[in-house]
């Protein structure tokens, strides 16, 4: 039903509305999640701030970015898989992970997450595989750095494990592990134990 200036009837147009929402949900998508996201490169830029606390907020904000799919049923596989990993269960977790990113293979921090859980196992092959999907996504994705460098370190290969570290502290400067594992790769790659 059209009214004499060719609009819409204020039903219809609700109506329409209504069905485009229903349709967006049903693919996925959260309306109110795509009308509330946040600025990411204003985070970024908030997080790189050398003073001040206010990076904490923009780590916290990007976190919990990173950790919407877009998809209730996506979410829940990976807070699935990061319960698992926080039970050390990486064989539950790599299952609730791998469906995740088998379904949403978009999604870094379904990459990013599984990589923990292969390198809780020791399958450092497909971490790093993991991890470099995770940094394609989001190249920015400090977490993936942090973690690659911890990964680089401990198979031994200090150089590459600092520049994973130093990377991810151009990124966000506050990470306390990055910060530690840059200190700790100085100090052996000068000669001198910590």
């Amino acid at each position: 039903m059209v009214d004499v200036n060719g609009n819409f009837h204020p039903v219809v147009a609700a109506f329409k509305r209504a069905m485009v929402m229903i349709w967006l949900m049903l693919a996925g998508f959260s309306p109110a999640f795509a009308e509330n996201a946040p600025d990411m490169n204003a985070l970024f830029a908030q997080l790189a701030q050398t003073e001040g606390e206010g990076w904490r907020i923009a780590e916290s904000d990007i976190l919990r970015e990173w950790s919407r799919s877009g998809s209730a049923s996506m979410d829940l596989l990976l807070r699935r898989g990061e319960e698992a990993l926080d039970a050390g269960d990486p064989v539950s977790a790599i299952g609730h992970l791998t469906a995740l990113t088998d379904h949403a293979p978009d999604f870094a921090a379904g990459f990013q997450a599984r990589a923990a859980a292969y390198a809780m196992r020791g399958d450092y092959g497909p971490a790093a595989a993991d991890l470099a999907r995770a940094l394609e996504l989001e190249p920015r994705h400090f977490g993936a750095l942090t973690q690659l460098g911890g990964m680089l370190e401990e198979m031994g290969d200090q150089p590459r494990a600092r520049v994973a570290y130093r990377a991810s502290l151009d990124i966000h400067p506050h990470q306390q592990e990055a910060i530690d594992g840059v200190a700790r790769l100085d100090a052996a790659l000068a000669g001198t134990g910590i």
